[in-house]
């Protein structure tokens, strides 16, 4: 039978990337648990949307944030083992961005979540990604960030969540377009 767990954590402490045990309430603690949040978010909102390209979009954008949890993880830098996340991924949320807010209908007073469930799962993880883009804001004034790339991926991405979100609430389910 697999164990799936080790009880190492019983004390408040984790493993962090390159070795040591770290606080479960440490600054990297707490990026990478909202990070790990944004990722569970829009993976809501990958398993509700009938548009394939919106599928695919978030797929991707769930293995970034895996990558940046890897340099959020990180004791040390390690460049040659662990590289940056490349500003190019940046660039690629802005085509995004670009693409699905053409066309659409801005909003003239504060919106109110919950169109339908895909652009609230949108908004929930606009929401989520903007903490975890907190939370590395306070590593990296910690001098604890070793990622140049991560700080504007996550802005841009509670960008792009914003703008799917009002995709979603302008497609509803049943009439979604197709995406890129």
């Amino acid at each position: 039978m697999v164990k799936y767990f080790s009880a190492r954590g019983d004390e408040g402490q984790t493993d962090q990337l390159g070795g040591g045990r770290i606080s479960k309430a440490h600054l990297r603690v707490q990026a990478l648990g909202a990070l790990d949040e944004a990722s569970a978010a829009l993976g809501l909102a990958r398993a509700q949307a009938e548009d394939q390209d919106i599928e695919e979009l978030v797929k991707t954008v769930q293995v970034d944030l895996y990558r940046v949890m890897t340099l959020v993880s990180l004791a040390e830098p390690q460049p040659e083992k662990y590289p940056d996340l490349k500003a190019e991924r940046v660039s690629w949320l802005e085509e995004r961005i670009a693409h699905y807010s053409e066309g659409l209908e801005q909003p003239k007073t504060f919106i109110l979540p919950g169109e339908n469930i895909l652009s609230a799962s949108f908004d929930m993880a606009r929401t989520i990604v903007r903490r975890a883009e907190r939370r590395a804001v306070a590593l990296d004034e910690a001098g604890l960030l070793f990622s140049e790339a991560s700080l504007p991926y996550l802005n841009r991405l509670s960008s792009l969540c914003y703008v799917l979100e009002l995709w979603a609430a302008q497609h509803p389910p049943g009439k979604m377009g197709t995406g890129l």
